[in-house]
C-alpha cells in the first residue's frame, strides 16, 4: 500500500506533546521517513532530549526544530506555525497530540478541569485554527491527526474531566474532516487517532516493566500510518488485550444507551452487567 501523499521524504511534520509518548515515537518514525521535523512541547529538559534524539534519527542537523510551547494558549500555537513556515516554508503533517491527564470527576478540582480541558480539547483547537488555513492554500496533499481516545467515545466513569476533554477531541475533528471535504481542491485531510492501551509516560508515570496487554507508542504510529494510508479518519487502534471486534461491542453498547433508554454508562451498572456480557459474545 502506498503512503499517505503528505508522508514524504522532505516534507514537513509539526507534532505537539513531541517530547515523549505517540508524540515522539511519531517524530521518530517520520523523521525514518526523510521528513523533516517540528517538535513542540511544554517540557524544556525533555523537549531539548527528544531533539538531539531526532537529530541522531534524521542524520542530519538542519532537518529538526523544537519549540517550547503551551498549546492552551493560542498566542502560542501561533508562534509555533510562524516558527515551523520560517523555517521549512510548509507543513505536511499537523499532529495535536499534546495532552494531560490528572483532571477527575464531574464534583473534582476546576482547576484540574480547566488546564486539561485548555491542553487537551482548546489545544487541538487551536492547532487546527492556527494551521489548517495555510495547509489548505499550499494546494499540496496534507493531514491533519488529533489524537483522542476510547474514553472520549465510551465514557467510562472515573476520569470525567478527561473524557469530555477527548469527546470534544473527536467531534472537533469529525466537523473539520466535513469541512474539508466541502472546500474545493482542498488536499488536506483530518484522521482521528483513537489509541488502546499504550505503554508511555501518561499511562506509566512511574515507569516500570510494558504490561503484556500494552501496544508501545511505535505501535500505535504504525498502525496510524497504516490506516492514513488507507483513507481512514478513524484510526481505531487494537492492543494486546482488546481486539476492534471488543471495541466496537463497547461502542455500539454505548451508543445504545439513548437508543434503548437505558441508564446513562449503563455497562459499568450492576442492573445491565449480563446483559452487557451477553451482547459482547452475541
Amino acid at each position: 500500500m502506498p503512503l499517505h501523499p503528505a508522508l514524504q521524504s522532505g516534507r514537513v511534520a509539526v507534532i505537539t506533546g513531541a517530547a515523549s509518548g505517540i508524540g515522539l515515537a511519531a517524530a521518530e518514525r517520520f523523521a525514518r521517513l526523510g521528513m523533516k521535523i517540528v517538535l513542540a512541547d511544554v517540557n524544556a529538559g525533555a523537549l531539548e532530549a527528544a531533539a538531539t534524539r531526532l537529530t541522531a534519527v534524521a542524520g542530519r542537523n538542519d532537518g529538526v526544530r523544537a519549540f517550547v510551547i503551551d498549546v492552551g494558549n493560542p498566542l502560542e500555537v501561533e508562534r509555533l506555525r510562524d516558527s515551523a513556515y520560517d523555517a521549512f516554508g510548509e507543513v505536511a503533517v499537523l499532529m495535536n497530540n499534546a495532552g494531560v491527564e490528572g483532571g477527575g470527576g464531574v464534583l473534582g478540582d476546576l482547576a484540574k478541569w480547566r488546564r486539561l480541558i485548555d491542553v487537551n480539547l482548546w489545544g487541538v483547537i487551536h492547532g487546527v485554527n492556527a494551521f489548517a488555513p495555510t495547509m489548505i492554500k499550499q494546494g499540496l496533499p496534507a493531514a491533519i491527526v488529533n489524537t483522542g481516545s476510547k474514553q472520549g467515545i465510551t465514557c467510562p466513569p472515573g476520569n470525567t474531566a478527561y473524557n469530555v476533554s477527548k469527546a470534544g477531541v473527536k467531534v472537533v475533528t469529525e466537523a473539520l474532516a466535513h469541512e474539508l471535504r466541502n472546500i474545493e481542491a482542498c488536499k488536506v485531510t483530518a484522521h482521528l487517532l483513537i489509541p488502546g492501551f499504550t505503554f508511555t509516560g501518561m499511562t506509566r508515570p512511574g515507569g516500570g516493566e510494558k504490561p503484556a496487554g500494552a501496544w508501545t507508542a511505535d505501535q500505535v504510529v504504525e498502525f496510524l500510518i497504516e490506516r492514513m494510508s488507507a483513507g481512514d479518519f478513524y484510526v481505531l487502534c487494537p492492543d494486546n488485550e482488546v481486539t476492534r471486534e471488543v471495541d466496537a461491542k463497547r461502542i455500539l453498547w454505548a451508543a445504545g444507551d439513548i437508543v434503548e433508554n437505558r441508564p446513562p454508562l449503563s455497562r459499568w451498572h450492576p442492573d445491565y452487567t449480563a446483559a452487557f456480557a451477553e451482547f459482547a459474545k452475541s
